[in-house]
């Protein structure tokens, strides 16, 4: 970490680049916080691919969040089942600093103006619950009673921003 942690970083977004990917492959083979997000890490190569195919959809918006010009994460919104959902990663060195809370509000603000917007997040994730009500979601009590049940047991909660 760098600064002095009472000092807030400067968050700021910008494309994504190739140097970047493996940066992104170690904050999700992190198993606090795959297990925080409730998301299994991949490998290697399954991590590769699903970037490219990612980056190669010109549908889907993705940025780098930079916290005192430190790669910190990634952000990122996509079209799927006629919604607009939005997800993000923060690499757990960075937790707990406003790194999150301030990308979102700037993505939001300058990356994705498609409302509404949802992100789904496992209902033990309360950091990032936090993080998405401080951006003005709410929770989606009508969608996540016609969800079907997670194939993957997890459950998760639903958030919308301007439905």
């Amino acid at each position: 970490m760098t600064g002095d942690s009472s000092t807030p970083p400067e968050v700021r977004l910008r494309r994504v680049e190739d140097r970047d990917i493996d940066v992104f492959f170690g904050h999700q083979a992190d198993p606090v916080a795959a297990e925080m997000a409730a998301f299994p890490s991949r490998d290697a190569a399954q991590f590769a691919a699903h970037w490219t195919r990612i980056r190669a959809d010109d549908t889907t918006v993705l940025r780098t969040i930079v916290a005192d010009g430190r790669v910190a994460g990634n952000i990122g919104s996509w079209g799927q089942d006629g919604q607009r959902l939005l997800g993000y990663w923060i690499g757990r060195e960075h937790w707990g600093r406003g790194i999150a809370t301030r990308a979102l509000a700037r993505f939001l603000a300058e990356e994705e103006p498609v409302r509404p917007v949802y992100a789904h997040v496992a209902v033990h994730n309360a950091g990032s619950m936090r993080v998405l009500e401080k951006a003005g979601f709410r929770r989606d009590r009508e969608t996540e009673e016609h969800m079907p049940p997670p194939d993957d047991g997890v459950p998760e909660f639903v958030f919308v921003l301007g439905a």
